[in-house]
């Protein structure tokens, strides 16, 4: 078997103190490691970006948002709940949703949310892929779910970011639009509004697509065959006008640099036919070495946890053994990992041709 299909070939060491608590102030102060093509590499800074990058070229950002997901509740005995929701389901007022403890929640609790209480919830499955919970809401009348979410949600963070951010929104993009995600598209963090538009001042333009950030972007890998996992499909919407904007920018030689794994999903996904074209429903593509590329031709990515999915597909646009070297590198020179680290931009002429896989 090669390699690049084994999980323990996607490891590698971090110190705990290159873990980013905080994000970087102001945005577009993190640091850049520029892979340049198939051997170089350099330095920046993500402000440098409109001068990285080539007139003519076209950024393609998600512009999920998320959602104040992680609700704190209480079974009516006083035993206290934690949900982490993940996605609507097609009925009304239904959702899946992480739970703790899932032992003590099974089919028939309930659960019910604030002081006094506002919302109740009713455990109707378990979700047999997740292991989550299907949770029937009662909203009262002339209540909206959404707004009821808002208010007794918190933005949920990733388990190794011990503190939350000082203003909530440090965690959403700026052009963050479409509420849906439990978790944000973190490559694009570093982006200002002034620096978009200084992009587009040097003709460098944008265009937007949507993933709802889930289970499915951060569920570990847990065979060590990695063509055995199953990704958890997640919704997307690529539209009609981006693949216009896209079709166009290659048409007269420009190159698509998608801004993070979820844009880059999103596209490809969109392309699975061989030709791009809108698509809103929801994908499962999972991307590793070996990948045939057909939209995406650079990437802005941030640092991935050793042995995720997410370390796969930026694998697969580089070289596995390239990647893990440059994180190497990148440790060595003091760069901050993960959501709210620095992050990398792969040019096109560093990606590797034909989906090029190593023994």
């Amino acid at each position: 078997m090669e390699m690049d299909q084994l999980l323990s070939a996607y490891d590698y060491t971090l110190p705990p103190e290159q873990i980013a608590q905080t994000p970087a102030v102001p945005r577009g102060s993190s640091r850049l490691l520029v892979v340049k093509d198939l051997a170089q590499h350099g330095h920046a800074i993500f402000r440098d970006l409109p001068n990285l990058l080539n007139p003519g070229d076209l950024l393609v950002l998600n512009n999920t948002r998320v959602i104040p997901a992680r609700l704190y509740g209480r079974k009516p005995s006083g035993l206290r709940v934690e949900i982490l929701l993940l996605e609507p389901q097609p009925e009304t007022h239904r959702w899946l949703a992480l739970v703790k403890p899932g032992r003590r929640l099974r089919t028939g609790a309930q659960i019910w949310f604030g002081e006094p209480t506002v919302l109740r919830a009713t455990v109707q499955a378990t979700d047999p892929e997740t292991g989550g919970r299907i949770l029937q809401f009662d909203v009262p009348a002339g209540a909206s779910l959404e707004a009821m979410i808002e208010q007794l949600g918190q933005i949920p963070l990733p388990p190794y970011i011990t503190r939350p951010p000082a203003q909530p929104d440090q965690y959403q993009t700026v052009y963050a639009e479409h509420a849906g995600a439990v978790a944000a598209p973190t490559a694009g963090l570093h982006f200002t509004p002034e620096l978009l538009q200084q992009l587009q001042a040097r003709g460098i333009q944008q265009a937007f697509v949507t993933l709802h950030v889930g289970v499915g972007t951060f569920r570990p890998v847990e065979v060590e065959e990695i063509t055995a996992h199953q990704m958890h499909a997640e919704w997307v919407d690529v539209s009609a006008q981006t693949v216009e904007q896209i079709q166009q920018t290659k048409a007269r030689g420009g190159r698509v640099i998608a801004v993070g794994t979820t844009t880059v999903r999103s596209l490809e996904a969109a392309a699975q036919s061989g030709t791009l074209q809108p698509l809103r429903s929801k994908t499962d593509l999972f991307i590793y070495p070996g990948y045939q590329w057909r939209v995406v031709d650079g990437l802005i990515t941030n640092f991935h946890l050793p042995k995720s999915s997410l370390l796969m597909l930026v694998s697969a646009l580089i070289g596995r053994q390239r990647l893990l070297d440059l994180y190497q590198v990148a440790i060595a020179a003091g760069y901050r990992f993960y959501s709210f680290g620095d992050a990398m931009l792969i040019l096109p002429e560093a990606k590797v041709k034909g989906g090029r896989s190593e023994k």
